[in-house]
């Protein structure tokens, strides 16, 4: 498998990013880490085995990319408007900046310019669903494990404009029923996964909550509860990369 490390400036958050590339050609696939985790994270986990299949034979190439939640979500306790300015800028540095080099370098490995399809678990799936459902015309597939959709387990009652338009569960929910959005949302993959064993409660009830507003609104989406011995830990999430991974590349 070729990996390659890059390190790039950010304009928009005025430092270094770094991340990693993993595969050649085929479908990009933004791999987003969980709270305080970094960008090796797919390879130190072993994820990258669970992906290896599906990389090596040029089905998708991984793009692993660092966050910083430990001054935004997760700066808990820190000013709250503080807290989201920096996350929306992440999100721009993504968006604006990373999503462009992702589409030169997959579109000149692959002949062609494509979507990208966002992954992560914990944290890192509510991120992979806020860019999903935010801009469904730069990211065409939605792969969320185990994640919180909406504001209140990390800012409580405090919600801004900014808050809210990364609250899937809130913009969603009030999104037009004539909005373009909703006819590209479903003409697109958009997956979002959940057990119900140990350390799933609030995530539970957060993968519940955005399914009702998801069904609500009539924007497909596959929202699937695994069993009650289904723990948030790497081991389940493993088992659900190589059970849908197959709904999202094909076969291997």
């Amino acid at each position: 498998m070729e990996i390659r490390y890059e390190k790039h400036w950010s304009g928009w958050l005025n430092r270094d990013m770094e991340f990693k590339i993993y595969g050649s050609c085929g479908k990009p696939v933004i791999f987003i880490p969980c709270q305080a985790g970094r960008f090796w994270d797919f390879e130190s986990f072993k994820m990258v085995d669970y992906w290896a299949p599906w990389i090596e034979s040029g089905k998708c190439m991984v793009f692993s990319i660092d966050t910083i939640d430990n001054e935004s979500w997760a700066a808990i306790g820190a000013d709250n408007r503080w807290r989201i300015e920096n996350h929306e800028k992440w999100y721009h540095y993504v968006v604006d900046e990373l999503v462009p080099y992702i589409r030169h370098v997959a579109g000149m490995a692959n002949g062609h310019d494509q979507g990208i399809m966002t992954f992560g678990a914990s944290m890192g799936a509510m991120h992979a669903a806020n860019f999903y459902y935010r801009r469904p015309d730069l990211f065409d597939s939605c792969f969320a494990i185990s994640g919180l959709y909406d504001n209140k387990e990390f800012f409580g009652d405090y919600c801004d404009e900014l808050v809210y338009a990364n609250c899937p569960c809130l913009y969603l929910q009030n999104m037009p029923d004539d909005h373009y959005y909703k006819a590209i949302y479903n003409s697109q993959k958009s997956l979002i996964v959940c057990g119900q064993g140990a350390w799933e409660d609030v995530l539970k009830e957060s993968t519940s909550r955005i399914k009702g507003v998801l069904d609500a609104k009539g924007i497909h989406a596959w929202v699937d509860f695994w069993g009650y011995d289904v723990d948030h830990d790497w081991g389940w999430w493993y088992k659900q990369v190589e059970y849908y991974l197959p709904f999202l590349l094909g076969k291997r």
